[in-house]
């Protein structure tokens, strides 16, 4: 089995910054893709950043210059630096990685249980 955990959420003003933070553990052989998406209330769950193992990370227009998302492959952790806050980035924000739990077996999709982000004055 195979948790993410999240952290870092919270309520910020606009031009405001957050950082959150994603731990996988468990039964891991290895990570392909990690990444972060969005969901606000009344819309679509949206993609806001993926990182493929072994690249550079890829960005929605919406979030581009204002986010950077990396990962430490050694803790099996992915994160997502947010600045210059809008009120139209709140939403809950979950963490995915693409998980291999053995050397032949598939790869399977985890979420995170989501942490909410709200930007308001």
């Amino acid at each position: 089995q195979v948790q993410l955990v999240e952290s870092g959420g919270g309520l910020v003003q606009p031009g405001g910054s957050l950082r959150l933070s994603c731990a996988a553990s468990g039964s891991i052989f290895s990570i392909n893709v990690m990444g972060w998406y969005r969901q606000a209330p009344g819309k679509e769950r949206e993609l806001v950043a993926t990182i493929p193992a072994g690249s550079r990370a890829t960005y929605a227009d919406s979030v581009k210059g204002r986010f950077t998302a990396h990962r430490d492959n050694a803790k099996d952790t992915v994160y997502l630096q947010m600045n210059s806050l809008k009120p139209e980035d709140t939403a809950v924000y979950y963490c995915n990685a693409d998980v291999m739990v053995s050397r032949s077996g598939p790869t399977r999709r985890y979420w995170g249980q989501g942490t909410q982000v709200t930007v308001s004055s």
